[in-house]
C-alpha cells in the first residue's frame, strides 16, 4: 500500500513537469524554430545560451551531441552526522565516520539520441571513536581502494518542443569491482568499498525549459543480484572446539529513486547559475526473483542540495554544492560537500 502510494506521488510529479506549458519569453524564435530544439541546457547538449553545468546528483535528459566527449571529475566528502531510527528520529551513528570519494564520469555522444557514460571511482573510508570495538579492541580504522564501476546508456525518446519536455530512457549497470568480500572485522566496516553485487537501474529522465528555469526529474528503479554471506559458528568435535563456516545467500530489496533539480541562470544569461536539488530513495519489495531476506530493515532517505555553477565557456564549467539528508528511517544521514568540473572535447 505504501509503495503504491509513493509510486503515485512520483508519477504525479513527473506528469506535472511534462505538462508545463511555455511562459512569457519562451514563445518566439526558439519555440517556433524548425527543429524545436533551440533551448538552453547543459554544455555539450546545446549551442543555445545560457548554458549550464547540469545537476550534481540528478541526471540530465538531453544527450551529448553526436561525436562529443566529456570528462567530469568529482571531489566529495561524506561526513556522517548520525542515523535515522525506524521512527524517523535522529540518533547516534555509533561513531565518527567519514568517506572521501573521487568519481570520474566519461560521457560520449554515440548517436544523435544516444549517450554512453562510464563512471569509475576511488573511495577511502575512515572510522573513529566507534562504540562497538573490533575483535582486538579496535575503535578506529581506515581503508581505501577503487569502488564499483558503472556503465550507463541514455536514449532520447521524445525531443523537447514548445508543449512537452525531453524524455529519455535510462539503463545502467553497476559492476562489483570494489572490495566487499571478505570483510575484516577489525577494519570496522571501512573495507566495504563496493556493494559486492551487480546492480541494475532503469527508468526515465525528464527535462524542460520554463524560462528562465531549467527543470529536471529522474525516476529510476534499482534491482541487484543476490550476494553471499559467510556465517561463522563454533562447533564441538572429538578434537575440541572448531569454527565452521556456513554460506547464506542474501536477497536484497529493490529501490525506488526520485531526483528533482532546477537551475536558474542569474541575470537570465549566466555565467553564474543557481542550483537546487531534491533526492529521495525508498526500499521496496523485489519485482522478480526470491523474496527479500536482508539482515537489515527497509530504509528511506530524503535530502536536498543547494549549489552554485560557473560556466566559463561552452566547453568548461564548474559546480559546487552541499548535499544534506533531512529525513529518513533505518539509514545514516550525511553532509556531503561536492565540487566538480566538466570539460567538453
Amino acid at each position: 500500500m505504501r509503495v503504491a502510494f509513493l509510486n503515485k506521488i512520483c508519477l504525479a510529479i513527473l506528469l506535472g513537469i511534462m505538462g508545463v506549458s511555455p511562459v512569457w519569453g519562451q514563445e518566439g524564435a526558439a519555440a517556433g524554430s524548425p527543429d524545436g530544439h533551440d533551448i538552453p541546457g547543459a554544455i555539450g547538449t546545446t549551442e543555445v545560451c545560457p548554458c549550464t553545468f547540469g545537476p550534481l546528483i540528478a541526471d540530465t535528459a538531453v544527450p551529448l551531441e553526436k561525436g562529443k566527449f566529456a570528462v567530469q571529475p568529482y571531489v566529495q566528502g561524506r561526513f556522517t552526522g548520525g542515523s535515522f531510527s525506524p521512527s524517523w528520529r535522529r540518533i547516534s551513528a555509533g561513531g565518527d565516520y567519514f568517506s572521501l570519494e573521487l568519481p570520474v564520469k566519461f560521457a560520449y555522444g554515440l548517436t544523435t539520441n544516444l549517450e554512453v557514460n562510464v563512471y569509475v571511482r576511488y573511495k577511502h573510508n575512515w572510522a573513529a571513536n566507534v562504540k562497538e570495538p573490533g575483535p582486538q579492541g579496535e575503535r578506529a580504522a581506515d581503508f581505501g581502494g577503487f569502488g564499483d564501476t558503472n556503465l550507463t546508456l541514455k536514449y532520447r525518446l521524445i525531443e523537447e518542443k514548445e508543449w512537452w519536455p525531453t524524455v529519455t530512457g535510462l539503463f545502467s549497470v553497476d559492476f562489483p569491482t570494489g572490495h566487499n568480500f571478505p570483510l575484516n572485522r577489525g577494519r570496522l566496516g571501512t573495507d566495504a568499498i563496493g556493494n559486492g553485487v551487480y546492480g541494475f537501474y532503469y527508468g526515465f529522465n525528464v527535462s524542460k525549459w520554463v524560462n528562465p528555469w531549467i527543470l529536471y526529474a529522474n525516476l529510476w528503479h534499482y534491482a541487484a543480484t543476490s550476494s553471499k554471506l559467510n556465517i561463522q559458528r563454533q562447533i564441538t568435535t572429538d578434537t575440541g572446539e572448531e569454527t565452521a563456516k556456513d554460506v547464506k545467500w542474501l536477497h536484497g530489496r529493490d529501490l525506488l529513486m526520485l531526483r528533482l533539480a532546477a537551475e536558474y541562470p542569474l541575470g537570465g544569461k549566466g555565467p553564474w547559475v543557481l542550483l537546487f536539488e531534491f533526492y529521495g530513495e525508498w526500499e521496496t519489495g523485489r519485482l522478480y526473483g526470491p523474496k527479500p531476506n536482508s539482515t537489515t530493515p527497509a530504509y528511506a532517505l530524503m535530502g536536498f542540495l543547494p549549489g552554485l555553477e560557473y560556466v566559463y565557456s561552452d566547453k568548461l564549467a564548474f559546480a559546487a554544492g552541499l548535499a544534506m539528508e533531512v529525513a529518513g528511517k533505518n539509514a545514516n544521514f550525511e553532509y556531503t560537500p561536492i565540487i566538480s568540473m566538466t570539460y567538453i572535447f
